[in-house]
């Protein structure tokens, strides 16, 4: 996973007035947790630019003085209501050797059979929530949709990966290819038949939603 690094200066005091000058001088108060005690820190505002106004996900190294060295990951942000200006972060500290979850932004490749023939490809999830060691977690996951007929499902097991895991359930869908007004006939006379109870990695859905 690609790292960004942010050079920030510890903060002494956490008062509001400190904050408030600080706020007005074009820095965001930040906190980092997860390394005992909590790490209270300062950095310029557009520091953050490529980390929050993205849709890819980042590890952060945070870099202090005396060349203090952190890694981690944002944990969460505040905006200010009006002006959306950043008003505090909190980040997590990561270590090589402990799993942390994150979410993972799915990218697809390929376009499905049922999208040539009329259908649509729908979004159920853009993001997966994943539990990994921070090396073994990736920039994005890629689904693979070119076998995807009209009323097929793309499930998060045909997305498994043996460097992380996925913490949502195995019927989870990812995508699916929908009907459209101009869809034109696409049926398969050697199409497989699935077994009620089981949850494959694609579906296709009964008659009824083929014809909706």
């Amino acid at each position: 996973m690609k790292s960004i690094t942010i050079n920030g200066s510890k903060r002494e005091s956490v008062g509001k007035k400190v904050t408030k000058a600080l706020r007005n001088a074009g820095k965001v108060p930040c906190v980092v947790y997860g390394g005992g005690e909590p790490l209270h820190f300062s950095a310029d505002e557009i520091a953050f630019k490529n980390l929050v106004y993205t849709p890819d996900v980042h590890t952060v190294v945070i870099t202090l003085e005396g060349g203090e060295k952190i890694d981690a990951v944002l944990q969460d942000i505040q905006f200010h209501p009006v002006t959306d200006a950043i008003l505090h972060m909190d980040f997590y500290q990561i270590f090589d050797d402990k799993e942390i979850t994150m979410e993972i932004p799915v990218h697809t490749k390929g376009t499905a059979r049922g999208v040539k023939n009329g259908g649509v490809l729908r979004y159920n999830l853009r993001r997966l929530k994943v539990k990994g060691l921070p090396g073994n977690l990736p920039d994005f996951i890629e689904a693979d949709v070119t076998s995807l007929k009209i009323g097929n499902k793309l499930y998060v097991t045909a997305l498994s990966n043996d460097g992380y895991t996925i913490n949502h359930p195995d019927n989870t869908v990812v995508c699916q290819v929908k009907t459209s007004r101009n869809i034109t006939a696409e049926l398969d006379e050697d199409e497989d038949e699935v077994a009620a109870d089981e949850v494959p990695a694609t579906e296709v859905d009964d008659a009824a939603a083929v014809k909706e």
